[in-house]
């Protein structure tokens, strides 16, 4: 038809006749107003509602929005290329901006009536006629380039009202989903590879529906987009929040249906894992309502630092109280074995003493092995891992009241620290479990130096306590109690050991004419390494405090000897007493690892070359250490009595305050 008209326009007899009719185009262009603002008016007529209602209302102009928005798109799509082909117009350019108009002309007359105060179908209705607004004005990109803005321009700002009830409406029926979700869970994994239940799913799908409500309503106000943001993160934390609750809850009255609790243990485990999943569910809420493109948005008007405070705080809040909740169901776990480890160290530490501690650690390892094994299986990664975590400080824990509690028995003491080490290696199971700088916690080093020391030997004690005094001995610089000069050579071919005791400076004066009385005992410790070889002793010199020996002494002892840790040549300076007992100087500890000549193939050593050694002088702690009273308690050992016997002597002369 246009064709024929074009054709029509084109001879010279309708140039003739109608000189005073406009061009073709303009006649069409004409029409095409008239009659769509006629077809306009009669489809409104057609599908005005029989009942005069806000929801009718909205429920018909939804409809006629539709019946616009199709037969634009059908102009758009089919005819629009055969008017531009034929008489240079552009039909939906027309069609577009009459409709348009027309519809926000009606529109905003019917919304008119409008308030927050409307009812729930009202809302609804509203919500979809917004929704067919919103597609109406987008097909506005398919107009030529236009100056000024459309009639629908801001067709948002008639729906204000309604945001409140559609916000909430969103929330409404994902709170409820997710309610009949906890309600229908039987706390099982949800496939065989997952080790969350269904519910987590149902959760998901609430959380899409509260996404899919932001991205529809695309608020284009940045502003109040920013605080429609705001409420819909809200309502989505308190929905995590009461998820947590309910589902705790669903668990527990699962359990005490069944008074199983095996199956109380997996459904704490489920729980846990539920909890889990839903925090990783809230931290992707930012990618998910797309906060960058929030930001760019807002940036005109909302500072870039308020947007991230608001936000992320909420977000900070709510992971916060889904990790504490993660926490709690994991120590309520924990307790679950708690009792059970206590009660296995406990059997433990007072089993009969005949048996070896590798034989009495089995029946924790195995009760662990499985519980551990079981909780492994049913749990995520990270929350088993807390969990370990619990239960190794509840471990070291119940060990070291044990160990407080123990008599004095090195053989309990094995057992103890026998578990443990093993307990070390369960824990860490060869990287899987816990890192090792998270088990070797403050309290387990001191725990196991302290288990170390009690299961060690008498014998390894008293060597333990030499090491000590040699390493003091050489971290000691003050003299206050004098200092002691020798030269000490080993002869490896005589297997001998010399001993220069030169001479002493500096001494305390401790009679009663300001003086001293002073020689030099010379010892080899640990005594029980040495049995055969006798205490030396220099000549006394009288009312001196810087005596010179010049003394030297012999001691056949083997090399393997002087090599082993703790060998040491004990220097001790008295005060010879005429009528009671000589009255302490000090005391010095050479160690006897380091000899000169000692590690010489042959007997190259020049008792010439042998450097001169100063020892300070110390006294003991009259307070004592932690071997010396362990010795002390193992009241049937006679050698560690007669050790501690000596060592308390020497402290009640001691001029050390503590």
């Amino acid at each position: 038809l246009c064709r024929v008209l074009v054709q029509m326009c084109k001879m010279k007899a309708f140039h003739e006749l109608c000189t005073l009719s406009p061009d073709l185009p303009q006649m069409v262009s004409t029409a095409l107003k008239s009659g769509t603002t006629e077809w306009f008016h009669m489809k409104k007529q057609h599908l005005k509602p029989m009942v005069k209602s806000m929801e009718e209302n909205g429920k018909a102009l939804s409809r006629l929005l539709l019946e616009v928005i199709g037969d634009l798109q059908q102009g758009q799509k089919i005819w629009n290329k055969f008017f531009i082909n034929t008489l240079k117009l552009n039909l939906f350019s027309i069609a577009y901006l009459e409709l348009e108009t027309l519809v926000a002309e009606h529109v905003q007359e019917q919304l008119r009536e409008v308030d927050s105060s409307m009812s729930k179908p009202t809302a609804e209705s509203l919500f979809q006629l917004y929704m067919n607004l919103q597609e109406l004005y987008k097909m506005k990109d398919f107009l030529p380039k236009r100056d000024g803005p459309l009639a629908l321009s801001n067709f948002h700002q008639w729906f204000k009202e309604a945001v409140p009830q559609w916000l909430q409406k969103a929330y409404t029926i994902a709170l409820e989903r997710a309610q009949r979700a906890v309600q229908m869970d039987q706390l099982t994994p949800f496939g065989e590879h997952n080790k969350h239940s269904t519910s987590t799913v149902d959760l998901s799908t609430c959380y899409a529906q509260i996404v899919k409500t932001w991205q529809q309503l695309n608020w284009p106000d940045p502003e109040e987009a920013f605080m429609i943001m705001v409420k819909l993160v809200e309502d989505m934390c308190r929905i995590a929040l009461m998820y947590c609750r309910l589902i705790k809850e669903r668990a527990e009255a699962l359990s005490l249906s069944e008074q199983n609790e095996g199956e109380a243990a997996n459904r704490l485990c489920i729980v846990v894992n539920n909890i889990k999943q839903l925090r990783l569910l809230i931290l992707k809420l930012p990618s998910q309502l797309d906060w960058a493109q929030l930001e760019q948005r807002t940036g005109a008007v909302i500072n870039h630092q308020q947007i991230q405070h608001t936000l992320q705080h909420q977000l900070d809040s709510a992971v916060s109280c889904l990790d504490h909740e993660i926490r709690d169901v994991v120590q309520a776990l924990a307790t679950k074995l708690e009792k059970g480890i206590a009660r296995h160290i406990q059997e433990l530490s007072s089993s009969n003493n005949n048996q070896e501690p590798e034989d009495s650690i089995i029946p924790l390892m195995r009760f662990l092995e499985s519980e551990l094994h079981y909780l492994n299986e049913h749990l995520v990664q990270e929350n088993f891992k807390s969990l370990l975590a619990l239960l190794w400080h509840h471990t070291l824990d119940v060990l070291l009241a044990a160990a407080g509690q123990q008599v004095p028995s090195a053989q309990r003491y094995k057992k103890l620290h026998c578990a443990l080490k093993s307990l070390e290696l369960c824990f860490h199971a060869e990287g899987c479990g816990l890192p090792l700088e998270t088990l070797h916690t403050t309290t387990f080093l001191s725990l196991e130096t302290h288990l170390a020391l009690c299961s060690a030997t008498s014998r390894k004690l008293i060597q333990k306590y030499f090491i000590n005094r040699i390493q003091q001995q050489l971290n000691t610089s003050s003299e206050k109690y004098g200092a002691v000069t020798i030269k000490a050579l080993y002869r490896p071919s005589e297997q001998k050991l010399r001993v220069e005791v030169l001479n002493a400076v500096n001494l305390i004066p401790l009679d009663s004419n300001g003086s001293s009385d002073p020689f030099v005992q010379l010892t080899l410790e640990p005594r029980h390494e040495f049995p055969e070889v006798v205490a030396r002793t220099t000549q006394c010199k009288r009312n001196e405090l810087h005596p010179l020996f010049d003394e030297a002494f012999d001691f056949l002892i083997p090399p393997e000897k002087c090599r082993q840790e703790g060998a040491c040549l004990l220097l001790t300076v008295f005060d010879y007493d005429t009528l009671g007992s000589n009255d302490l100087e000090g005391e010095a500890f050479f160690p006897l690892r380091h000899l000169p000549g000692l590690d010489a193939d042959e007997d190259q050593a020049d008792a010439g070359r042998v450097p001169q050694t100063r020892l300070p002088l110390t006294h003991p702690k009259p307070t004592g250490d932690e071997i010396l009273r362990l010795l002390e308690s193992r009241k049937g050992d006679k050698e560690a009595q007669a050790f501690v016997k000596l060592r308390k002597q020497r402290a009640k002369q001691s001029k050390e305050t503590e």
